[in-house]
């Protein structure tokens, strides 16, 4: 989506500035919040249904499976409706999904709990796809990128919460969240119980959303013309996404990093809560979690800072190898060093996202709003996460953190080399 010079001109004059974004801060907020909340149901569904690795983390399958079957629905979506109501039918939607956590609290039915997940996933993508270009058009085009960092530190604070708020209201209020030990066994009366700690936070996020889709209608956003959604489609219509090497290898890159970032986060409590590594409850791990995605959120600013100067195909290889040397201390130590070298790889994936995905988009010119499309249909290798568990279940939950190191050595490659534009070395060959 693009925004020409008249759409940011009524943006600048458009009534409701700061008003309007302090509640698209609170939307950023909210969908980080209830994203992360998932590494908290994770351990807890695992434990109260008595499954596998696998099983569990098809919960992380059913949400990001909603990122590859949904991106384009929901721009079309935004196409009709505009950013202003896409984002009250996201926000409508996210509590709505929220909803269908009390009847599969209810029924005790993991699999209304998947379809619960894959609605909320869904109703995120729309927000996604529609709350960014809005924050870009409600105010000056020149503090525009500043506005965006903004939002997403606060996105980043709702991922650091959100473990909190669940190891509160969810793990703390459960048997097999306060029991010590790697596997607890709960009677039919503590079963139920369990599932039932579900719905309370769920009704809460719920409320929290339903006000936040009135303020949202209630606030005067600018609103771009149809004319100015579809620019240079002719241009466009010229030149080809795969002739760009840095986006071709930059969105396995993308898909390989959230594989990594989702199945650390899934697993962290278990791997915490592990008798050979912290010997601690779900809930009390469940603290440990948020250090590891608020070390994420300290990372990006100090990554933004530190990027003014480096460039950042050297930030992406020092934080994707300091990230392989600690998963690798992870899987070969235990105890405390074990536990905290998996914390700390949440320092290093703060800039990874933000820092492949400029990589990915470098030197795309006209084409740069469908690489971007393509680098966010690509969050959906968070779904991929599952084989983590699958490895889990067959060699054990501290080995199955290979897979990560494999990621990580991918994104190691396109930071060094996948993500040099094909411009760059045409120029060095040459010149040679």
């Amino acid at each position: 989506m693009s925004v020409d010079s008249t759409a940011a001109g009524r943006a600048v004059s458009s009534p409701g500035y700061t008003a309007a974004l302090a509640v698209l801060t609170t939307v950023f907020f909210m969908w980080g919040f209830a994203t992360v909340l998932n590494d908290i149901l994770v351990p807890h569904l695992k434990a109260v249904f008595d499954l596998n690795y696998g099983q569990s983390l098809l919960i992380q399958f059913a949400f990001y499976l909603g990122y590859l079957l949904m991106a384009i629905p929901s721009a079309k979506l935004l196409e009709r409706t505009g950013y202003k109501m896409a984002v009250v039918l996201g926000l409508v939607g996210m509590a709505g999904s929220a909803l269908v956590f009390v009847p599969a609290a209810r029924l005790e039915s993991y699999g209304v709990f998947l379809v619960a997940l894959f609605l909320l996933a869904s109703s995120i993508t729309l927000l996604q796809v529609a709350a960014n270009p809005y924050v870009t058009v409600i105010g000056p085009a020149r503090t525009a990128s500043s506005r965006l960092n903004l939002v997403q530190a606060f996105n980043s604070m709702g991922t650091t919460l959100a473990p909190l708020f669940g190891g509160l209201l969810i793990l703390g209020r459960s048997s097999s969240g306060t029991e010590t030990g790697a596997a607890v066994a709960l009677s039919a009366q503590q079963r139920a119980a369990d599932v039932q700690a579900v719905q309370l936070p769920y009704l809460l996020i719920a409320a929290v959303l339903i006000a936040l889709a009135v303020l949202v209608w209630r606030v005067r956003l600018p609103d771009l013309g149809q004319e100015s959604r579809r620019a240079n489609q002719a241009e466009r219509a010229k030149h080809s996404l795969w002739r760009h090497r840095n986006l071709v290898f930059g969105v396995p890159a993308i898909c390989l990093y959230l594989v990594c970032e989702i199945g650390i986060g899934s697993t962290l409590v278990n791997f915490i809560s592990m008798p050979n590594i912290g010997a601690m409850s779900h809930a009390a791990a469940s603290g440990y979690l948020s250090l590891f995605w608020g070390g994420a959120m300290v990372g990006r600013f100090i990554g933004a800072a530190l990027l003014r100067w480096v460039a950042p195909e050297r930030m992406l290889a020092a934080v994707s190898l300091g990230a392989l040397v600690l998963v690798l201390i992870a899987i070969t130590t235990g105890g405390p060093l074990a536990m905290w070298s998996l914390i700390a790889i949440g320092l290093c994936h703060s800039v990874m996202f933000p820092t492949i995905f400029t990589l990915g988009i470098r030197g795309l010119g006209p084409l740069t709003e469908e690489g971007s499309g393509l680098l966010i249909m690509a969050i959906a290798g968070g779904a991929l996460s599952a084989l983590q568990g699958v490895l889990a279940d067959h060699v054990g939950l501290q080995l199955s953190y290979l897979l990560p190191a494999v990621c990580y050595l991918y994104v190691l490659g396109y930071a060094l080399w996948g993500s040099r534009a094909t411009e760059e070395l045409q120029a060095e060959r040459l010149g040679t």
